[in-house]
C-alpha cells in the first residue's frame, strides 16, 4: 500500500488514533486528524503530534477535510454513519479501519478474538498459553496496543494475538485472520446499531476473507452463532460445554476433551482461579487455538491452572468481616452480569448501573429474584432499571459510587457478597471502566483498612 505523500485522515485521537497517525506519517503520508473533543481535553496529544507534522483538526469534523481526503482510516469509537463520512464515501474515498490498515502491512498469522463477552480473558489466556509454549507473540487491538503499534515496533514474534471489536470490524476490507474465534453473541451496543441482526452481522464480518486454508473457532452452544456457521467458507472448529463436538473442545465428566481429525487428547483441570461456566468457554476457545498451532497439552494444562483471571473481570478483592468483594467494572452489558451472578453464591448485594446502552434489562430479572439481596442503583440508568427491577428486589438508589458503597455496608451482614457489576457503561461518571473499577477497588481497600485499624484499637465497627 503506497502511503507516500499521500493525503490521509485520520478520524479520532485516542489510543489508536495516535498510534496510527505517527505510522502514517513515518510512511510518507500528509496527515491530518480530526477530532470532535475540545482541545483542553487531549492538550498533551495535540502536542505530541504537532511536534510530528500532523494538522490538527479540533473541536469538529468539517466536511471538506473528509472529502479532501484520500484514504480516512476510523478510530473505533467513530461510527460510520456519520455525516462527513458518509459524504466522503458517496465521493469514493476508501475508508477503512486500524486494523485493515495494519493487516495490510502484518505478514505473521493473525488470531483474532471477537464476542460480546470474554475476549480479554481469551486473548491474554491464549497469551499465557503460547508464552508457556515457548512461542513469541505479540498481543494487542481492542486491548492493550493497537495493531498498528506492531507494524512500527514488531520484530520476530510468530503470531498475532488480537482483540477485535464489532466497531473496528466494521472498516474491514481485506483483514484475513488465520485463526478467528467467536465466543459468544448477546444483546449489546444497541445505542451504536439500529437492531441485534445488525450487530451480528458486524460481528460475522470476521470471517468475511477467510478460506478453507483459515480456521474458524466457534461456540457450538450459542444458537445464534451455530445459524451463520454453515455460511462459512473455513475449516471450522468448536468448543461446547453441553455436547461432544466431532471437531474441537468438548467438557465432559470434569474434562476437556480435544478432537481434530484423527487426534485425541484430554485435559483434566483441579484447580482453576477463573470461575463461573462462562470461563470454561474462554478456556476450551483458548485450548482449541493452541492445539491447532503446536503447542503441548502441559503447557496448556499448566498456564490455565495458573491464570488468575483480569482485573475488573469478576475480581474477588478480598473478604472482609466474612463479606466477600468482587469487581467486575467490565461487566457492562446484561448478558455479562448474568454471568457474574450464576457464577456467585447468595445472597449478593449487587451495585448496578451507569450509562444505558439502550439494551433490556428484563433477561436479568430471573437471576436479580433468586441471588439479590439488595441492588444498589448509580449513573443515567437508574430509573430504567429501577423499573426493570422493582417487582424483583430491593432497591436503593445513590448518587454515587461512594454512596453506593457506604449504602452496601449498612445492608450487608456475614455470609454475603457486594458485587459491582454495572450492566452500563461508565461514561456518565468515570472516563471508562477501570477508573470505576479502580474508585471500587479503593472504597473496599479503605473499609478493610478503617475495620482492621478499629479492631487494632479495641472498638467495634459496625458493618
Amino acid at each position: 500500500m503506497e502511503l507516500h505523500n499521500k493525503k490521509t485522515l485520520v478520524v479520532g485521537l485516542g489510543v489508536t488514533g495516535v498510534a496510527t497517525s505517527l505510522f502514517l506519517k513515518e510512511r510518507g503520508a500528509r496527515v491530518t486528524v480530526s477530532e470532535q473533543r475540545d482541545r483542553e481535553a487531549i492538550l498533551p496529544t495535540i502536542q505530541q503530534l504537532s511536534t510530528q507534522g500532523v494538522e490538527l483538526e479540533i473541536g469538529t469534523h468539517r466536511r471538506e477535510t473528509f472529502l479532501n481526503a484520500d484514504l480516512i482510516v476510523v478510530s473505533p469509537g467513530v461510527p460510520l454513519d456519520i455525516a462527513p463520512l458518509q459524504a466522503a464515501h458517496e465521493r469514493g474515498v476508501e475508508i477503512i479501519s486500524e486494523i485493515e490498515l495494519a493487516s495490510r502491512y502484518i505478514q505473521k498469522p493473525i488470531i483474532a478474538v471477537t464476542g460480546t463477552n470474554g475476549k480479554t480473558t481469551t486473548v491474554n489466556l491464549i497469551a499465557e498459553i503460547f508464552k508457556a509454549a515457548g512461542k513469541k507473540i505479540f498481543l494487542g487491538g481492542n486491548v492493550g496496543n493497537p495493531l498498528i503499534e506492531y507494524v512500527l515496533h514488531g520484530h520476530d514474534e510468530e503470531y498475532i494475538i488480537a482483540e477485535i471489536s464489532s466497531f473496528q470490524l466494521e472498516g474491514i476490507h481485506t483483514f484475513k485472520p488465520f485463526i478467528s474465534v467467536l465466543l459468544n453473541l448477546h444483546h449489546d451496543h444497541l445505542d451504536r446499531y439500529d437492531s441485534y441482526n445488525d450487530y451480528i452481522t458486524a460481528k460475522a464480518r470476521l470471517f468475511t476473507n477467510q478460506s478453507t486454508e483459515d480456521y474458524a473457532v466457534l461456540n457450538a452452544d450459542d444458537p445464534e452463532i451455530e445459524k451463520m456457521s454453515s455460511a462459512l467458507n473455513t475449516t471450522t472448529l468448536y468448543f461446547s460445554g453441553k455436547r461432544r463436538v466431532p471437531n474441537g473442545c468438548y467438557y465432559e465428566n470434569h474434562h476437556v476433551y480435544f478432537t481434530h481429525g484423527t487426534a485425541q487428547t484430554s485435559l483434566r483441570f483441579d484447580h482453576l482461579y477463573l470461575q463461573g461456566n462462562h470461563n470454561l468457554h474462554n478456556i476450551m476457545a483458548a485450548a482449541v487455538v493452541s492445539k491447532l498451532c503446536g503447542c503441548p497439552e502441559e503447557k496448556i494444562q499448566y498456564a490455565v491452572e495458573h491464570f488468575k483471571g483480569l482485573p475488573h473481570r469478576l475480581e474477588f478483592l478480598q473478604e472482609v468481616n466474612k463479606i466477600k468483594f468482587y469487581n467486575d467494572s467490565k461487566a457492562t452489558n446484561v448478558s455479562s452480569v448474568a454471568r457474574a451472578l450464576e457464577a456467585l453464591t447468595p445472597p449478593v448485594i449487587l451495585i448496578a448501573g451507569g450509562k444505558d446502552k439502550g439494551g433490556d434489562y428484563g433477561p436479568l430479572t430471573p437471576l436479580i429474584k433468586e441471588k439479590v439481596k439488595t441492588l444498589i442503583l448509580i449513573g443515567e440508568a437508574t430509573k430504567k432499571m429501577s423499573q426493570a427491577f422493582q417487582a424483583a428486589t430491593t432497591i436503593i438508589e445513590a448518587e454515587t459510587l461512594e454512596e453506593a458503597f457506604r449504602r452496601s455496608l449498612e445492608q450487608a451482614t456475614p455470609g454475603d457478597t457486594i458485587l459491582l457489576s454495572p450492566a452500563c457503561s461508565s461514561f456518565d461518571m468515570f472516563a471508562d471502566y477501570k477508573e470505576r473499577g479502580n474508585v471500587f477497588r479503593a472504597l473496599v481497600d479503605s473499609h478493610a483498612h478503617t475495620l482492621h485499624k478499629g479492631m487494632n484499637n479495641g472498638t467495634t465497627q459496625n458493618i
